[in-house]
């Protein structure tokens, strides 16, 4: 049939899919205009298909049809009207027009619960029985004939999200799709709907949501499930409005212990515990509220809503002094060696070993049944005092970590909802800005705002090397046993792999990477990194060393590698979370602490990995994010006289300033990774077809934005035009589009700005007289893309035969054959060096040129193979110092040499 789709959201676009799938035309899909410059799903899906698509503001006005949008939709010729989901008032003249008619889907059982609000008001009822209807369209509100309904039954604990993810949506699409065919083929029935049970409420909003108290318990939670989370139901509390999500009844039996909170209106007071709020009807019973909304926004889980996160030592009853006593004896049926257990006694350094441990555990089981410990309880806890401190607190209830509170910005992206934290990390809290300072952080893709994030003062980067110092000087990180610092590292490698299509998904909205190659190099690669250097930790050491000058002989040297301290990194916007990992990942292998600095425009997987970070347990103040400018924060970070060692990824202008600044505060330890503009060599008996392959791969991964690009390419003259000419048949095929597509190639530039650099980029080269053979223009398309470009005839004096791009520029030279110190020279004669490349079947040409070449990495008939274990770092003003590899712990260690006369 010729179908029109009317409607919109992830719902139309899969109806519409599925509908097309099934061998309809769809003649049009009608949808709302674009919101922030950005399409609704189902007109984004349509225009793909090449679909017309018509984006109406109305169909009447003053209760009229509009005739001009009238004629447009009758122009399609549509023999059937789907509506989805259509949030728009649509004319009789349109909804009668079809041989067909129009279809409705509503997501209740009609005639009960008519309205926009359907799917809460069966929760606030607490219907036993949910579902939809297919319905054909009338000029009355949800009355028309029933075609199809398909019912579910309601859990006790539903919600509108779990109801619709469950069954309304994907049995919704089906059920729709069924009735299409149902008409298709002159089955479809017309039932009237019975006015008996006819029901219709009211829009749910946030004024008309505010919880009566004056109803049974049951009552009360179908109110705040119904809610949940839109409009979202409330209460005062405090004197501020209070919002409840995750509702759910609790069975009858003795109230658990917690702190009370009155709650205005109700019967009587919640009960603050650890499992969440308690909150109860006028019949006694109850519920328990997992999470709140406080009036400013933030979300907080329930039982923490009384914390103060004090972790000063408790004052041991009468019993638990009798509990001290047990395991003092039991310390010293252990530590046989230790004359008395004191309260500084530590477990480990008197003696004790792994079977120990186990022991240990084993003893509180007999003396405490309430206290599980776990064998890593005991590693976190070494002095006595400190474990008989946790062990009390676990018999309290009180060991649990204060739960981390994040105000997400949450997206459907992608088919999936992406969870994103957006405020500055500072000692284990997502807090605010110092002044409540924010900016927005925009999608390449459509150059729209994904959302606002907190933008770092001097005071925040201030408290952040606080926070960092004190872990390190005396939190646990600094005295935690190398072996437990690799177990988190290896936790947070392994929380990373559970959440890498949404970190991919990030990663791709936030910095215009390709999704695939997102997920496989971006995060996959930083999950490897903190996998690698997990394994490190416990395996670094200095060495033994004899010395013979000395008088008298009887001498010992001996080195140790030791942690610097409060580390401050500055990372670039091309690669946000791997460059976060390269250096991170060894920093605290080394056992240091860290203030990062993401890139102010991709800030968003690393404020998220900060999440993860305290999700695997890194302790308080170890890992601090600051979103920020570099003006501000990285100055900030070179110049703090708390800060030892700063690592840096950017360029070489910057990375100057950076040491200078380095150098006058306290002459702190520097590495530095910088521009580059990186040859590639390919000699005429290379094997041509991977030499194209990769030397495409060299210059336009990552849509060039990539510090190892090749910027020159120099092709052996007999083969510099057949080379050329494959290239451009190969960029021929390249898709530019969107980067979440999977058969993408190339996606957006950046930012705006690296966009417009690499324009006037082009257009000098035009002007100095190389031949532009493919691209040099801005895609036109919203967003930031940049059509692949490909330069030839560049001699070596021109400027885009010298400076960087950072973009997808191929530069092509020739050279002549047989003069191979020649090209050597020519490619040498640069101030960068980090990278090169040589293709040749000549195994002593390829080492000669590899010797030869001044770079500190060089690529034999490959390129882009960067892996954790080789170093990775550049000569001359492309910075020194290594990421990755063994190399890299070096940067983030000091030696020190100890002699002893004996």
């Amino acid at each position: 049939m010729r179908i029109a789709v009317i409607g919109q959201s992830l719902f139309g676009q899969e109806v519409y899919k599925e509908l097309r799938k099934d061998g309809h035309t769809i003649v049009g899909v009608f949808t709302v205009p674009d919101k922030d410059g950005k399409a609704d799903p189902l007109a984004v899906e349509a225009e793909r298909d090449n679909v017309a698509v018509f984006k109406f503001p109305r169909w009447r006005l003053k209760g009229q049809a509009l005739p001009e949008v009238v004629a447009q939709y009758k122009a399609t010729g549509a023999e059937l009207n789907v509506l989805p989901f259509c949030s728009q008032f649509i004319p009789m003249e349109v909804i009668d027009h079809p041989q067909h008619g129009s279809i409705i889907y509503h997501p209740s059982l009609l005639p009960r619960h008519r309205g926009a609000s359907a799917i809460n008001w069966t929760l606030i009822h607490g219907d036993k029985k949910g579902g939809f209807t297919v319905f054909w369209a009338d000029d009355g509100l949800d009355t028309g004939p029933i075609l199809l309904q398909r019912e579910c039954d309601v859990e006790a604990n539903d919600t509108v999200s779990t109801i619709y993810k469950r069954f309304l949506f994907p049995e919704g699409v089906k059920g729709t799709v069924d009735a299409v065919r149902l008409i298709a083929e002159g089955k479809a029935p017309r039932i009237t709907q019975p006015t008996e049970g006819a029901t219709y409420e009211c829009i749910q909003k946030k004024d008309n949501s505010q919880i009566d108290w004056n109803q049974p318990a049951e009552a009360v939670h179908n109110w705040i499930r119904g809610n949940d989370k839109v409009p979202g139901a409330w209460a005062t509390v405090d004197g501020q409005r209070v919002t409840f999500f995750g509702s759910s009844l609790v069975a009858s039996g003795a109230l658990p212990k917690g702190q009370p909170l009155e709650i205005e209106g109700a019967s009587r007071p919640g009960i603050v515990t650890k499992a969440g709020l308690m909150l109860f009807g006028n019949d006694g019973k109850a519920l328990l509220v997992k999470n709140l909304q406080m009036a400013e926004g933030k979300m907080v889980p329930a039982g923490q809503y009384f914390s103060s996160g004090s972790s000063a030592a408790v004052e041991l009853t009468v019993e638990e002094r009798a509990f001290a006593l047990q395991m003092r004896a039991v310390w010293q049926s252990i530590l046989t060696n230790v004359a008395e257990i004191q309260d500084s006694t530590d477990f480990f350094k008197s003696g004790a070993a792994s079977m120990d441990v186990v022991r240990l555990v084993e003893e509180v089981k007999l003396r405490a049944a309430g206290c599980h410990l776990q064998n890593e309880d005991v590693y976190m806890n070494t002095s006595f005092q400190e474990f008989i401190q946790m062990c009390v607190r676990k018999l309290r209830g009180e060991d649990r970590e204060e739960e981390l509170q994040v105000d997400y910005v949450e997206k459907e992206v992608n088919n999936m909802t992406v969870r994103m934290p957006h405020q500055l990390f500072i000692n284990g809290e997502f807090v605010d800005a110092e002044g409540g300072k924010t900016y927005k952080t925009i999608n390449p893709t459509d150059g729209t705002a994904i959302c606002e994030v907190s933008l770092a003062q001097v005071g925040d980067v201030d408290r952040a090397v606080a926070a960092a110092k004190e872990a390190f000087e005396e939190g646990e990180w600094g005295r935690m046993n190398p072996r437990d610092r690799g177990r988190l590292l290896y936790r947070l490698a392994d929380l990373m792999e559970q959440h890498q299509e949404e970190l991919a998904t990030i990663e791709t909205m936030d910095s215009g990477a390709v999704y695939t190659l997102a997920l496989k190099t971006h995060v996959g690669m930083s999950i490897q990194t903190f996998r690698y250097f997990a394994g490190w930790c416990d395996k670094i050491h200095g060495s033994t060393i004899p010395i013979n000058q000395a008088r008298p002989n009887r001498n010992l040297t001996f080195t140790k590698k030791e942690p610097i301290g409060v580390c401050g990194i500055v990372i670039p916007w091309n690669y946000p979370l791997m460059m976060l990992a390269w250096k991170t990942a060894a920093c605290l292998a080394a056992g240091n602490t860290v203030v990062l600095k993401p890139a102010q425009v991709t800030p968003l997987t690393a404020v998220k990995f900060a999440e993860l970070a305290a999700r695997a347990g890194i302790p308080k103040g170890v890992i601090n994010i600051l979103p920020g400018s570099g003006s501000v924060v990285g100055q900030r970070l070179s110049d703090h006289p708390d800060v030892r060692k700063l690592g840096f990824t950017g360029s070489t202008e910057i990375g100057k300033h950076i040491m200078k600044s380095c150098a006058v505060s306290n002459v702190k330890k520097v590495s530095l990774e910088l521009g580059g503009k990186s040859p590639l060599i390919i000699f005429s008996d290379c094997d041509m077809d991977k030499a194209v392959r990769s030397g495409m791969s060299s210059v336009f991964f990552n849509k060039g934005e990539n510090c190892i690009a090749a910027g020159r390419l120099f092709v052996e003259d007999t083969i510099h035009d057949a080379f050329v000419a494959r290239v451009l048949e190969e960029m021929k095929k390249m898709k530019v589009g969107d980067p979440m597509d999977r058969s993408t190639d190339h996606g957006p530039q950046n930012h705006r700005a690296h966009l417009e650099k690499l324009l006037e980029f082009c257009r000098t080269g035009v002007k100095e007289g190389a031949t532009l053979l493919r691209g040099g223009q801005q895609v036109d398309r919203p967003g930031f893309f940049f059509e692949p470009t490909l330069f030839t005839d560049v001699q070596d004096h021109m400027y885009i035969a010298v400076e960087e791009s950072f973009g997808p520029v191929m530069i092509v030279s020739s050279f002549k054959g047989g003069d191979v110190d020649e090209v050597l020279r020519r490619a040498n004669a640069t101030e960068y060096g980090l990278a090169s490349g040589v293709f040749t079947r000549d195994i002593s040409k390829a080492l000669y040129v590899s010797e030869k070449l001044n770079a500190g990495t060089v690529f034999v008939n490959t390129y882009n193979k960067t892996d954790v274990a080789a170093p990775f770092g550049g000569f001359k003003q492309s910075g020194f110092g290594k990421d990755l590899g063994q190399d890299a712990l070096n940067e983030y260690l000091k030696t020190k040499a100890v002699t002893i006369e004996y």
